[in-house]
């Protein structure tokens, strides 16, 4: 019997204008607590929460009086739990999410119990996005033959998907071809507020992809998670997590003409990363919230990962109920939310005096302020005004190499690379542009910046400027609905006309999913060693997560990515320098083909209608033929085939025991990899191309798969042996013990041997040697990929010792069983004298009982040097999942036990 809810007397009846009841809920106002009043909104979601969730067990009433009292409690660290109303999967994670679900009925079905346990008990809703790969662009039939070439490569994985949304119960899939999951989130999942069965609640959500916070410009508290800690979730496990602090960002004025919302979020990130948010949350408030549509916010949300806060959240008001009646929610659905929201105290009335709410910090921006920028050369927060970036980028030719540096000699930098492309004449140099992308749910679910970009395509047709044919251009929407009013808006034809065909509807290029580019240009950069360059719309840009081949990658506006192909480099200055010659052979500058903010307006006015979203959304479950043609089995046990290179069994419960394996140190530990700062997640794990002569390429053409079929890392999620393969593969790695060579390799210490890393790490594991990482800063920054923990764990990998962490990450890496630990400030490998070459100890106790959290762990080596790290276990939660071996483990055990 389900335990009793501590707060049952506040449950409360909401009355509908017309009579009856919507339903019940938990009233924050029947506590009649004035600290309440000064929270902010946010911290009220996640004490609704805690308040629904309230049994005496997973959630108690000190948990409640923590987040009440959060003024005082959020500095000191405390712990709270978090139930989240649903859970978020994209297909490079709802693979191996089902995988592990399918891995662990066999568990349960091996230890003699009930396998059935194990189904999602919140709603999980997956989109399957992450497989367009744009191998054909500049092309009216691209949709059609990148999907037919998708299906090809994926079959195998779409219809694992397909089973798992028979064989689990609570389980949607949007079939492949619908959208990018944060737009499909935004314009038709989110639900803003849960009616279940007449119980009403805020919708909150944890997906498995880090940008899942663009729902929080919706009023949706979401944020990314690992997907270890995502299928906890599902099982009905409280997430553990520190309360956070709460940044108000106060929002003045309006935007001048001509700037958009992408330069907003750029210059907003950098505010952030420079002000420090990690672990936090940004609360948005302000005069200025009226100037921003809801699509304009859920841009700034979009990119919480990068300026590293955990949500950057916009309260619900009445610009969000006006974006639900125009994305085609009903009327009595938007009357439920706002009634719900107004009665508990949730919605933003700024017709009304706001009671002032208490922030942890405080920043401010007037929107006057902001100026058309980039973000690059090699990460997201490097923003670069348009002004600047001429002189900006030869300072990156100068310096060395590192984020903004690519130590190209004086002598070479005005190098050309002339070469033939399909007969035609052409040319690069340092800063062509060979990619173009207007890509990326931040932007594609923005009318403004969309519609914007066609303007310019528009203007540059009207002019008689075209882009370059060597360029790969590229349009992939987030979803219908954009086609849809670029098509009403009659501006299609002209991005066609600059070749921005549409390529697909998921995530494209800032994911790695460019395809190749043509062979002549290829070998045009890989002979002369030209730093080429690739601008998009995306919200990542780290290097070698683009393409191999383009060292220069910018973020910007989509309207920017079109101005920046015509110009076919980002080694311009807009204001002073044309971007070529028209028909009539004069001068065409920037402000020739930039539209203005009423024009934007205008046609974003009379071209995004309400029945577009309707029309899109009623058929998006209904997939499409090549979906709707897979066959699966209906057994709720999945049949693995061992011969199978996309969906493997992993090895994770293949000994387990209902008795937990207990906490453990680390002891004569060799150092597999030595790092520096900024190690990315797509460093650890990449996501794109299979490179030629990788050990998961070999591991691959073993099995009679041919290069051309090797498809992604990402699309491969669901075989452990290929992603243990592809751990640590990026061609960009930089490894210390490798005294400056750059790529996936480093030195096997007992011999001295150079192997690349999955070779040396297996070198270690049949000697029954452990490893561990050294690291820098920020480790583990970027994407939030489960296979980042999973793969150090199979490599033998017992501990990284880094000096801080990026928090999806670090949480990971419990959940895997691994043991993160930090150096002390101001400490670090290099003054420590490390070089890597040591073995080491971690002096753990082996009883659990005897660990805190953030307690201090000495660390020794064989050369006699000692030091002290702060263990990042950060709850008791997480010392629990360690003793167990990880978190999967952990929930085996418990449902088992119930």
């Amino acid at each position: 019997m389900a335990p009793e809810n501590a707060f049952k007397g506040i449950l409360t009846g909401l009355p509908k204008a017309s009579g009856g009841e919507f339903g019940k809920y938990y009233s924050l106002p029947a506590l009649n607590d004035p600290r309440i009043d000064k929270l902010p909104y946010s911290i009220r979601i996640l004490l609704e929460s805690a308040i629904r969730n309230c049994d005496n067990f997973q959630v108690t009433k000190e948990d409640v009086e923590k987040i009440i009292d959060w003024e005082n409690t959020s500095p000191k660290q405390v712990e709270i739990p978090f139930k989240p109303a649903r859970v978020l999967l994209q297909d490079f994670t709802g693979v191996p999410a089902v995988v592990d679900l399918a891995c662990m009925r066999d568990a349960m079905n091996k230890l003699g119990s009930d396998s059935n346990k194990i189904n999602p008990l919140v709603p999980v809703d997956l989109v399957v996005d992450h497989s367009v790969q744009v191998d054909v662009a500049r092309s009216e039939n691209a949709v059609q033959a990148n999907m037919e070439l998708e299906f090809q490569r994926n079959k195998e994985r779409f219809a694992f998907l397909k089973w798992g949304s028979t064989a689990f119960r609570n389980m949607l899939v949007v079939p492949p071809g619908s959208g990018i999951v944060h737009q499909v989130n935004l314009e038709y999942l989110g639900r803003v507020v849960f009616n279940a069965d007449g119980l009403l609640y805020p919708d909150s959500v944890v997906g498995t992809d880090s940008h899942t916070t663009m729902i929080d410009g919706l009023g949706v508290a979401g944020w990314g998670v690992g997907g270890i800690e995502a299928e906890a979730a599902m099982l009905g496990q409280p997430m553990s997590m520190v309360l956070p602090g709460v940044v108000g960002f106060k929002l003045t004025g309006k935007l001048r003409n001509g700037v958009t919302a992408t330069d907003l979020v750029l210059t907003v990130t950098q505010m952030l990363r420079k002000h420090g948010v990690v672990g936090k949350f940004v609360e948005f408030y302000g005069d200025g919230m009226a100037e921003l549509s809801l699509a304009d916010r859920a841009t700034i949300a979009n990119m919480s990962p990068e300026y590293g806060a955990t949500m950057g959240f916009f309260p619900v008001d009445r610009v969000t109920l006006q974006y639900l009646k125009l994305t085609g929610r009903s009327d009595e659905t938007v009357s439920l939310i706002e009634a719900y929201l107004r009665a508990n105290k949730m919605f933003v009335d700024h017709n009304e005096p706001q009671q002032e709410r208490v922030y942890s910090s405080y920043l401010e921006l007037d929107l006057v302020d902001v100026e058309p920028c980039v973000s690059g050369p090699k990460r997201p927060h490097d923003r670069v005004t348009l002004k600047e970036m001429k002189v900006d980028w030869h300072s990156c030719l100068d310096n060395k190499v590192g984020f903004k540096g690519f130590a190209v000699p004086k002598e070479a930098q005005d190098k050309v690379a002339t070469f033939s492309f399909h007969g035609q004449p052409a040319e690069l140099k340092h800063g062509s542009v060979v990619i173009a992308a207007i890509t990326s749910c931040t932007n594609t679910s923005n009318p403004s910046v969309m519609l914007g970009a066609a303007l310019v395509a528009k203007k540059a047709c009207e002019l008689g400027l075209e882009v370059k044919p060597w360029i790969k251009t590229s349009l992939a929407p987030g979803s219908g609905v954009v086609t849809k009013y670029l098509l009403q808006s009659g501006l299609q034809k002209y991005l066609d006309q600059q070749g921005f065909h549409i390529v697909g509807y998921g995530c494209t290029t800032c994911i790695g999913n460019s395809g190749e580019i043509d062979e002549s240009v290829a070998s045009a950069i890989t002979e002369n060693d030209i730093v080429a360059a690739a601008v998009l719309s995306g919200n990542r840009n780290f290097e070698g997560r683009v393409h191999p081949l383009t060292r220069a990658n910018y973020l910007a506006s989509p309207p920017l990515v079109v101005a920046y192909a015509l110009a076919g480099t980002v080694d311009i200055d807009f204001e002073k320098e044309p971007i070529g010659a028209g028909k009539d052979g004069k001068s065409v500058y920037f402000k020739d083909i930039w539209p203005s903010t009423e024009e934007i307006a205008e046609v974003v006015q009379s071209s995004v209608l309400p029945k577009m979203f309707k029309s899109t959304y009623e058929a998006i479950t209904k997939g499409n033929s090549m979906w709707n043609d897979l066959s699966v089995p209906a057994n709720t046990l999945y049949s693995w085939d061992a011969e199978s290179t996309y969906i493997h069994e992993p090895p994770y419960f293949k000994s387990m025991t209902m008795d937990p394996p207990g906490a453990h140190g680390v002891k004569d530990a060799y150092c597999l990899l030595n790092f520096g700062d900024s190690i990315t997640t797509d460093h650890i794990s990449p996501a794109g191309s299979i490179h030629k002569d990788s050990p998961a390429a070999k591991y691959l053409v073993e099995r009679g798969v041919d290069r051309k079929d090797f498809n992604s890392y990402g699309s491969r999620r669901g075989n452990d042996e290929v992603m243990a393969r592809g751990t640590f593969a990026n061609i960009r790695l930089v490894n210390k013990l490798l005294n400056g060579e750059v790529g996936p390799k480093t030195i096997h210490v007992p011999t001295g041997e150079k192997l690349s890393v999955f070779d040396a790490a297996m070198k270690y594991k049949t000697a029954n040697q452990d490893t561990i990482i050294l690291a820098g800063a920020e480790y583990g920054s970027g994407s939030s990929r489960d296979w980042a923990a999973k793969g150090p764990m199979l490599l033998g990998v017992k501990a990284v010792i880094a000096k801080s962490f990026e928090r999806i990450h670090r949480s990971n890496l419990v959940g895997m069983g691994i043991i993160p630990l930090c150096f002390k400030p101001g400490e670090d490998a290099d003054t420590l004298g490390l070089t890597g070459h040591e073995r080491y100890t971690i002096d753990l106790p082996s009883n659990i009982d005897e660990i805190r959290p953030g307690q201090d762990i000495t660390v020794t080596t064989n050369t006699g040097k000692s030091f002290i790290c702060t263990a990042r276990f950060d709850t008791e939660v997480e010392l629990a999942y360690f003793n167990h071996g990880g978190i999967l483990p952990y929930a085996i055990r418990n449902l088992i036990k119930q």
